[in-house]
């Protein structure tokens, strides 16, 4: 769209602006939240916080904007706003780093935190500094500790010795799930080893119901998370079968199963390696062999050995069990894909009706008896495959011809009469193991005690903190263990010496809260203030990745709803919207033979790249943003060249916000040039006459000219559509377009205006543009006089009256075909319009004076004329 407008002013330069606005903000505290808000009129907008790693990514920059946009959105339409930010700080790259640079990891967390918030501040968000928080800091984690004690005395926090997954490069334990589809750590990289520990575990399978069953409560959830954390919640209804041990019937090995209709086709028992019954039975003689087969699962992850994938491998153990209704005797196996974390650690191999069992028994040769069939002919139909699905009895004696749901009943009914069945739930969900063996991380408040045992640390002596005088290597046990002094303290109990548990926790455990902490301002004694948190939790708005759905988001609803049941407040669910962001990426250059990635700054033609040192050619695609990668964009680069602005307008212009987003300089450009047009259009000397004479009066719609009618009703198409987009859609890419078509249209009409009606246009023009642009709303609205910040008006209303028109545009149709349009006045009658339309050149041409055999009229709509 031509701008009608020449620039009269200086040119647009965001730097200045930026700079200005940022400080003027920071000096009349424009964004500290209120400490009286009401629970009704209050919205709390949270990205999920960062690492501190020192760098802030593009990625970043999405998360926090987008946050930013609602949060400005919502304080714009009266709501007194909690928009805190902190600083995930323990963990392991941090004592990793510290160990490469020989230096304390508090120091290089304080350094990188502080050169963050420096970029973060660059972007112009509207955060609530006065909250900041670090969980390294004792004053956060004192709390953690508080919660882990609450957790312990609630019999949800225990200690036991376990089959853990080992990073032998970070020398530390990870939950099952920091561990990928192949067995490699999340963090480091290598490959995770089994080991034997004890370790501290909370019991979040004690929850499992009601994480599942409320997950129905999040209206305001994808259902993308809302199946993936059911899926991992894994919730299966069934049947638990006692098998007797031939010979030592005093034991016996229990296993679930929903197909107990398949029991009469069992024809061998599979432990998993860990079950501890084997070590207790197995005769001498297998041992040798058994440990032998045990040593060569350690270095597989659980993922791998129940993938289906992957060849399974067993060995029989030397003993049998009875049968509970045949009386057969079943031979004992233990096999890999059992994992002693799921079920009972034993499973019933029914190779004629499940896909792994058949593979088994097909290496093994072991015995597959069919006991169900599609149809009530005893003769099986495939004898070369599994039949899994529900069907009827066969081979089963007086069984045979029942339907298979209804032998299920039967079978269930008389095991429960018999003491060998009952039924069962069991779940995928495992306890969460939070001990890690490292120096930077939350210590456990527990102490050891040759008299008491383990014994919880009084709250009154908290925090527990690191000690300052510690090596750290890297290799070998928790430098806590190691230390001379730190873990040599008194019982609590008895005060005799005891020793201080060393490990620390997993860093979940510190970002499994800290929305909960953000409500009370620092200083507070105490961060569970009841009534403070029932007011502003749950979290209104909710922003992070989709990486995040597991592990972060169902460790956080853990801890919420361990605490209310604690009574510390009333609350049941942390977060009641949530918006998972795509990632942010670029073109990534890749030596498909080397396997290498190459930085574009090294190739010398984009069009044909090739590695500048084997010239191999190389593929090109996008990728998310990454160092290793050598695609990432700095946002103080963009920042420095086109302003804080510009990247905000880029990265809600680019992609919906839950789509991945491609880096394109191009269109970085083209939000510069756009904003660069609101620039001329606010300049324009015209304009700015325009506003001194405005007088501030509202004109009726009746009052106005048609090309004021014009801009009246865009400005409102756009205050409804941009509302929408925010509030319902969270579409921020439309709302921007809305921005752009309305700037447009002003630029076409508004030279044609009253004063009263640029006013009116450009004060709502500067309010739809202050959560996305919030420097350039804040220039703007100081240069057309408005008083205070652009961002404590109040969002404009919509004038339902402006968006009706008197005319409508009329589709024209000569024999079924659209030939023309025309607008109609509301007001004509039928014949008018008729007659009106007949006078248009495009249809006289078409009729060329042939006869009309009938009109067909649709009002408000189109006319068909058929001649």
């Amino acid at each position: 769209m031509k701008n009608h407008y020449n620039n009269s002013a200086k040119n647009y330069i965001p730097q200045e602006i930026e700079k200005k606005w940022q400080a003027n903000w920071n000096n009349n505290n424009q964004y500290i939240a209120s400490e009286n808000a009401e629970a009704d009129k209050s919205f709390y907008a949270l990205s999920m916080f960062p690492y501190p790693s020192g760098n802030l990514h593009m990625g970043h920059v999405r998360n926090y904007v987008i946050t930013d946009v609602i949060a400005r959105f919502h304080k714009m339409r009266g709501y007194q706003v909690l928009h805190p930010m902190g600083w995930d700080a323990f963990g392991l790259p941090a004592e990793n780093a510290a160990i490469e640079r020989g230096i304390q990891p508090d120091i290089w967390t304080n350094s990188n935190i502080s050169e963050m918030k420096n970029q973060l501040e660059r972007l112009g968000l509207s955060i609530d500094w006065s909250r900041e928080l670090n969980t390294s800091d004792p004053d956060y984690f004192k709390w953690t500790q508080y919660i882990f004690l609450e957790l312990f005395n609630s019999g949800l926090a225990y200690q036991k010795l376990a089959t853990v997954n080992w990073d032998p490069h970070d020398q530390t334990v990870l939950a099952n799930e920091q561990v990928d589809a192949e067995g490699y750590s999340w963090r480091s990289g290598v490959k995770v080893e089994k080991k034997q520990l004890k370790q501290w575990f909370l019991k979040i399978t004690d929850y499992a119901d009601r994480l599942l069953e409320d997950l129905s409560l999040l209206k305001g959830w994808p259902e993308r998370v809302k199946t993936m954390q059911s899926n991992w919640i894994g919730r299966s209804v069934g049947s638990e079968i006692t098998f007797k041990i031939d010979s030592l019937q005093d034991l016996s090995i229990t296993i679930f199963t929903t197909r107990p209709d398949t029991v009469l086709g069992i024809t061998y028992i599979a432990l998993s390696p860990e079950n501890p019954l084997i070590e207790n039975i197995i005769e001498e003689k297998y041992l040798t062999e058994f440990n032998k087969f045990k040593a060569t699962l350690k270095n597989l992850s659980d993922i791998e050995r129940d993938s289906d994938n992957r060849d399974k491998k067993g060995l029989y153990l030397g003993f049998n069990v009875i049968h509970p209704i045949s009386k057969e005797l079943i031979p004992v196996w233990v096999s890999d894909y059992v994992l002693d974390g799921y079920g009972t650690g034993a499973v019933m191999g029914v190779p004629a009706h499940d896909n792994r069992d058949y593979e088994f028994a097909k290496k093994y040769k072991l015995p597959i008896k069919y006991v169900i069939n599609k149809n009530i002919n005893p003769q099986v139909e495939d004898i070369d495959s599994p039949f899994t699905e529900e069907g009827y009895i066969i081979n089963s004696g007086d069984y045979n011809g029942l339907s298979s749901t209804h032998f299920r009943d039967l079978i269930v009914e008389e095991g429960n009469k018999q003491g060998w069945c009952e039924n069962k739930t069991t779940y995928r969900l495992r306890d969460w193991l939070v001990s890690r063996q490292r120096y930077w991380g939350c210590p456990i408040p527990i102490v050891h005690c040759q008299e008491c045992g383990v014994v919880p640390v009084n709250k009154d002596n908290l925090p527990i903190t690191l000690p300052k005088d510690i090596k750290l290597s890297g290799k070998g046990t928790s430098p806590l263990e190691i230390h001379k002094t730190w873990k040599h303290t008194t019982c609590p109990k008895c005060n005799k010496p005891a020793i201080r548990e060393t490990d620390t926790m997993d860093t979940f455990m510190c970002s499994s809260w800290y929305f909960l902490k953000f409500v009370t301002k620092k200083g507070k004694s105490n961060p569970f203030l009841k009534d403070t948190i029932n007011k502003w939790l749950p979290v209104n708005q909710y922003v992070g990745g989709i990486e995040h759905a597991i592990l972060h988001l169902l460790y956080s609803r853990f801890i919420t709803k361990a605490l209310k049941d604690r009574g510390l407040f009333d609350i049941d669910e942390p977060f009641q919207k949530l918006l998972t962001q795509g990632m942010v990426q670029a073109i990534t250059f890749k030596n498909k033979r080397t396997n290498k990635y190459i930085s574009t700054h090294e190739i010398d033609n984009i069009d044909n790249p090739v590695d500048p040192k084997s010239g191999d050619p190389l593929d090109v695609f996008y990728e998310k943003m990454s160092k290793s990668k050598y695609n990432g964009v700095d946002p103080s680069t963009v920042i420095n060249k086109y302003g804080a602005d510009t990247a905000r307008m880029f990265i809600l212009f680019k992609a919906p916000p839950e789509k991945d987003l491609e880096w394109d300089d191009a269109d970085v450009e083209g939000q510069f040039r756009f904003l660069n047009r609101l620039w001329r259009l606010f300049s324009n000397n015209h304009i700015k006459e325009s506003l001194r004479k405005s007088t501030n009066k509202y004109t009726n719609n009746n009052q106005l000219t048609d090309k004021e009618k014009i801009v009246r009703r865009s400005t409102n198409i756009a205050i409804q559509n941009i509302s929408n987009d925010i509030q319902k859609r969270n579409q921020f890419n439309t709302a921007i377009s809305e921005l752009m078509k309305l700037t447009n249209t002003l630029n076409e009409h508004l030279s044609k205006c009253s004063p009263d009606i640029i006013k009116e246009s450009l004060s709502i023009l500067v309010k739809l543009i202050a959560p996305f642009a919030p420097h350039l709303a804040e220039e703007f609205w100081n240069q057309i006089g408005g008083k205070g910040s652009i961002h404590n008006e109040k969002w404009p209303n919509l004038d339902e009256q402006a968006l009706s028109t008197e005319t409508y545009k009329m589709i024209i149709q000569i024999n079924g075909k659209v030939r023309d349009s025309i607008n109609i006045d509301k007001k004509h009658n039928d014949d008018e319009i008729k007659s009106l339309c007949l006078k248009t050149d495009v249809v006289k041409k078409w009729l060329g004076g042939a006869e009309i055999k009938r009109i067909i009229l649709v009002k408000g709509k189109l006319i068909n004329i058929v001649f």
